[in-house]
């Protein structure tokens, strides 16, 4: 089936069956493999992607489904990999074996387009379904707050 997709603001086409995860379409497809698998049953974090600015599990999501939605991933967050998450992240030296740190970007930007001022508890809350095998938790938390400093400063 062919299905028109707007990913990182570009219209793609791709014929692929309609029951595909939109995970295996970024990855497989479009070969976007900064979304990763992690568990397949949306309880890991590591596939999140936006739709429509929105925080989305892509390995549940049908591309059938997706329809005119907007879809980013971590390589259209930010053209030069400046968006303050970003920064933060390096700042703090978050990841340590980085698998899950695209969807824990994604999840903590996604809070800040909704809330450019979170309590440490709305961090709690919204990178509570991210799974860090490396358990990096604390340094995810700072970093989240680290861009709400950076997020604040560029305003």
């Amino acid at each position: 089936m062919e299905i028109n997709l707007t990913v990182n603001e570009k219209i793609r086409k791709v014929d692929v069956d309609k029951n595909t995860p939109l995970l295996w379409v970024l990855r497989d497809t479009l070969h976007l493999v900064g979304t990763k698998f992690g568990c397949g049953v949306g309880q890991c974090g590591a596939c999140s992607v936006h739709m429509d600015g929105v925080i989305t599990r892509s390995c549940l999501l049908p591309v059938s489904i997706v329809g005119d939605a907007k879809i980013t991933t971590i390589e259209g967050l930010s053209e030069h990999n400046n968006h303050p998450v970003q920064l933060a992240w390096r700042e703090i030296d978050v990841p340590q074996c980085g698998y899950c740190q695209a969807g824990q970007i994604m999840t903590a930007s996604a809070l800040l387009k909704q809330n450019n001022s979170p309590s440490k508890e709305d961090i709690k809350d919204a990178m509570h379904g991210n799974i860090c095998r490396c358990a990096t938790y604390q340094r995810i938390e700072k970093a989240v707050e680290k861009a709400v400093e950076l997020t604040q400063t560029t305003k």
